[in-house]
């Protein structure tokens, strides 16, 4: 057994036990921004052989302009065809071909790059990187294909997929005014509305030296990785003016809000109660994880046991606390177990719902919650990769990278009257809304 892997293991046990909370030992990285704003941060790890390299550019899909849903994703695809200087797949080529991965993905805040590939393969990877920052080509040709590949990814995850439709309606409803409504993915109407002229401005204004982070984690010389970055990403030119931020702020709601629409891909009717939530650095965010994991964290959960094992209402049920940069949304989905009907499951959803905000759970409840969500950050933190998201995700999601870390002591600290405290003002009726999500046979029936 590796020595970390037991130390979690008897540091898990006595928290069970009652025991002080678990002293991990803190990341050690250093920082520092370039003249042309990019944000470095490093953190050497001699364990491993191998080097993870993240490049997080703070846009995402909720930057993407008006009527153009899909820009930022689009990009994802592009950033992989090649640049003035380089063959389309030349990524693949510096990491697969060396036994290394690359990858990328595409959220409401950010879009991300990273590999991993052995650590004496750091500097072509950094070339790379600063390549495509600063020399990316945006042509017809790269725009026509790759816009085509993400058209036929909607049609494939959202289309064709049972409750696809469902699942992307509920985040649209949810939203009224941020841009936070809009699907990742994009839809094929404002993909297909697209110009290259539209898709060369978006990448001028956001993939920029001074909107991106970059981090390094693995086995590397912290002097040599500084002279690597100052030769590949310094000389990238700062762009003039600032990079455009969402002002956009979605109203409270005052009253519940309800609706229904029917899909040619729902099996079974299907139930969504989602409730507007706090931002990710909301003081409450921890306590908020804590509670999806209560509420649906696998089949020993409140609402599985009492929705599907114990009372067979539902065939499946899910809990989301998405936080996000500038808020959040919590999303309770429900697909009904058959010859259930929707007012069925709705009550009893609701009365869980009303359980969970009104009575503190037990001590023995929440240690389980934390235990789980401390185990996993462990985890995080044995692999390169694992520490570069984390450290990653603190400097630009939640806007301090010390959070790495910290939110590791205040994870334990979480106690069950913090859980009630942050879900009561949020389970309110006032600010629900509730979707159904019904098979379009029942159309008929419903009229």
């Amino acid at each position: 057994m590796r020595p970390f892997l037991f130390f979690s293991f008897l540091a898990l046990t006595a928290m069970v036990h009652g025991a002080e909370p678990v002293s991990v030992p803190p990341l050690a990285f250093t920082h520092r921004t370039l003249a042309n704003g990019l944000d470095v941060y490093a953190a050497p790890d001699h364990t491993t052989p191998n080097v993870a390299i993240h490049v997080w550019y703070h846009v995402g899909s909720k930057d993407d302009p008006a009527g153009r849903s899909g820009f930022a994703h689009l990009f994802e695809h592009i950033m992989f065809k090649g640049t003035r200087h380089t063959k389309p797949e030349t990524m693949d080529r510096l990491t697969e071909d060396v036994g290394g991965i690359n990858n990328a993905f595409t959220a409401d805040d950010v879009t991300v790059y990273h590999e991993i590939v052995p650590a004496h393969h750091l500097e072509r990877l950094l070339w790379a990187e600063a390549d495509r920052m600063a020399a990316l080509k945006v042509d017809a040709h790269n725009f026509q294909s790759e816009r085509e590949v993400v058209k036929e990814e909607y049609l494939q995850s959202v289309e064709a997929e049972p409750y696809g439709r469902f699942g992307e309606d509920i985040i649209k409803k949810s939203f009224v005014v941020h841009p936070y409504q809009r699907p990742t993915i994009g839809t094929i109407a404002e993909l297909n509305a697209a110009t290259l002229e539209d898709v060369r401005a978006f990448h001028n204004t956001y993939y920029r030296s001074d909107n991106a982070t970059l981090v390094v984690v693995g086995d590397f010389q912290p002097a040599q990785l500084d002279a690597w970055v100052d030769k590949y990403f310094a000389p990238i030119p700062r762009p003039a003016g600032p990079v455009p931020r969402v002002t956009a702020r979605e109203p409270a709601r005052t009253r519940e809000q309800r609706c229904r629409e029917f899909y040619p891909n729902v099996p079974l009717p299907a139930v969504a109660v989602t409730y507007l939530g706090p931002a990710a650095r909301s003081a409450d965010a921890l306590a908020l994880e804590v509670a999806q994991e209560m509420l649906a964290g696998g089949n020993s959960s409140r609402l599985y046991q009492r929705l599907v094992y114990e009372k067979q209402l539902a065939q499946s049920v899910e809990f989301q606390a998405d936080l996000r940069e500038d808020m959040g949304l919590l999303v309770f989905r429900v697909v009904l177990a058959h010859g259930r009907s929707v007012a069925q499951v709705e009550r009893a959803l609701l009365a869980e719902i009303r359980r969970f905000a009104a009575r503190p759970a037990g001590e023995a409840e929440v240690a389980k919650a934390r235990n789980r969500l401390l185990t996993d950050r462990l985890h995080e933190r044995e692999t390169c990769q694992g520490k570069a998201a984390a450290l990653a995700q603190a400097a630009v999601v939640l806007g301090d990278p010390r959070r790495v870390d910290t939110d590791l002591t205040r994870l334990q600290s979480v106690t069950a009257a913090d859980v009630q405290r942050a879900v009561r003002t949020i389970f309110t009726e006032q600010n629900r809304l509730v979707f159904e999500g019904l098979p379009e046979t029942m159309k008929e029936t419903k009229r």
